[in-house]
């Protein structure tokens, strides 16, 4: 999938290393609907005639279709390979199923443990029989250091993964992201492809505010909250300015947070950029015109924002089981 689509940096982005050892073709959204169209991925297949067909994304709010990836690879003698890294956790949660599920359909599965899986960081490899071979030889050959700790960690991790509690958390992702893109919607934001079917949603900051994606993420850390800037479909303004903000439901769901939060969150986005205008440029050939990166943030939609989130915090503690003022007063003895 292309990088502006939402595909990974990984996946043969020009600027990566991956298009230095492959010839990478990529695959485009329709720039109406925002969504993969499987005739138009499959004419392009038909053409380019390519070894790998890869499946898989980082910033694409809904589902794809496997076994109409699987088809096309087929049909072009392909080995099919997905990255489900971004949506793990969603598809041991059993939330993605049939042919939304990759694991019936790929020759070739990669993964890391952390993100939506909810272990340590790194990674693993699923492959059919007939690869076993070569997966063996070629993660030993090419990544070494194997780290006995998070060895257990992983283990830690897909026990959970296997537990009622695990698919309650999956299935909870993404009604509390379903909540978050309907209340921002409700606020007059423009989200990518008009929703989310999973994990993930794109606001279009410059449609929504008129300004930026670095300026919206910009301002949103200063508030509290932690997201990144990210590229649209088509996205005018490149990758290192982008029109988008990506926000995912992961760590808030873990927190225990639910609909109301939802809301709320998305009531406090909506305060603190419709108060984020760009900056003045002061300098250079361009001074008076609006800045791309530069922001002003109203002080009092700030201190009220912040405000806000520290309260939403201070009920969902990342550690709720510890006693920090117990702790605060150990460390001062």
């Amino acid at each position: 999938m292309d990088y502006y689509s939402g595909g990974h940096l990984t996946h043969g982005y020009r600027r990566n290393l991956s298009a230095k050892m492959f010839d990478a073709y990529s695959y485009a959204v329709d720039r109406e609907s925002g969504l993969l169209d499987y005739d138009a991925i499959e004419a392009q297949a038909m053409e380019v005639k390519p070894l790998v067909l890869l499946a898989g994304f980082s910033a694409y709010p809904r589902r794809i279709n496997f076994r109409r990836m699987r088809a096309i690879a087929d049909k072009v003698g392909a080995v099919f390979m997905v990255d489900m890294a971004h949506f793990a956790g969603l598809v041991a949660g059993g939330v993605f199923t049939g042919d939304e599920n990759p694991i019936p359909h790929a020759h070739i599965v990669t993964s890391t443990t952390h993100k939506t899986l909810r272990g340590p960081r790194g990674g693993f490899v699923l492959c059919t029989k007939e690869f076993e071979e070569a997966v063996d030889k070629g993660c030993p050959l090419v990544l070494g250091g194997p780290l006995p700790h998070v060895m257990a960690a992983k283990a830690v991790a897909f026990r959970e993964a296997n537990t009622p509690a695990f698919k309650d958390y999956a299935h909870k992702v993404v009604e509390n992201c379903r909540t978050l893109a309907e209340a921002l919607k409700a606020k007059g934001c423009t989200l990518a492809t008009g929703g989310t079917d999973n994990h993930l949603l794109l606001v279009n900051a410059t449609a929504s505010y008129g300004i930026t994606g670095t300026q919206a993420a910009s301002a949103l850390r200063d508030c509290g909250i932690t997201l990144n800037f990210n590229s649209l479909p088509f996205d005018p303004n490149g990758p290192l300015i982008t029109s988008g903000l990506r926000i995912g439901t992961a760590a808030t769901t873990t927190l225990g947070m639910g609909e109301e939060e939802m809301k709320e969150i998305a009531a406090i986005i909506h305060l603190a950029l419709s108060n984020t205008k760009a900056a003045l440029l002061t300098t250079g050939d361009n001074a008076g015109k609006p800045s791309k990166r530069k922001y002003t943030l109203d002080q009092s939609s700030h201190n009220e924002a912040q405000a806000r989130v520290h309260d939403l915090l201070s009920r969902f503690p990342l550690y709720p089981m510890l006693d920090l003022e117990l702790l605060q007063e150990s460390f001062q003895k």
